[in-house]
């Protein structure tokens, strides 16, 4: 049985088959893309906010206290704070889609921000949580040893170091948690990147041979 259809026929079918695929999603990519921007907005407000709550904080007691590894552990403090400022801002910013991009763009555009956010919160041990850990240490050394500085009861400085014990028990599980949430908030966004990709997966057509680029 013959085939009725001319190449002319099929070449236009297929261009508007991909061409209707894409405006149908375009509207709804723009819309998560517009979402992720506010959320990561306003996540990065919240980090510099507190960010700046950590570094006055740390300022004043560097001037309060004394000793040697108090300061020493403020200065590195504001530090790590400082530098996962600079991580946050440098390789987490929000981009918004610019309007004039077409809808394949759109699709790429969107996935490389779901990618960025992606590896952002999956590193997040290395880039947000370590760099506190010196200037944690540091001042919690310090406290203990000014602690144990001021009392000469056996007793005392028992209880003093079983209470320190627990305050790094608690700032470790803290800091798991932390590692945790942004585990599953990268893995969340590697569903989303998943689903981009199936939606791009029609797309990408082998055309017959002899047919001319799209323009």
């Amino acid at each position: 049985m013959g085939n009725d259809n001319s190449p002319n026929e099929l070449l236009n079918a297929w261009q508007s088959q991909e061409l209707g695929v894409l405006a149908v999603s375009v509207d709804e990519l723009r819309r998560a893309s517009d979402k992720l921007a506010r959320r990561v907005f306003w996540r990065n407000t919240t980090e510099y906010l507190a960010a700046i709550v950590v570094v006055v904080g740390y300022g004043y007691w560097f001037f309060t206290f004394h000793t040697l590894l108090l300061r020493l552990g403020s200065v590195l403090t504001v530090a790590g704070v400082l530098w996962v400022v600079y991580q946050l801002h440098k390789r987490g910013s929000a981009t918004p889609m610019k309007m004039e991009m077409d809808p394949r763009s759109c699709l790429d555009f969107h996935r490389s921000e779901l990618v960025r956010q992606r590896d952002l919160h999956a590193s997040a041990w290395r880039w947000y949580l370590l760099p506190f850990v010196p200037g944690l240490g540091t001042f919690m050394f310090g406290q203990l040893q000014l602690q144990l500085a001021r009392t000469h009861s056996a007793s005392q400085r028992h209880s003093i170091a079983v209470g320190f014990t627990v305050v790094g028990g608690i700032i470790a599980c803290v800091f798991l948690a932390i590692w945790k949430l942004n585990q599953l908030r990268a893995r969340s966004l590697q569903k989303k990147i998943d689903e981009l990709d199936a939606m791009k997966e029609p797309l990408e057509v082998v055309k017959p041979e002899g047919f001319p680029p799209m323009g």
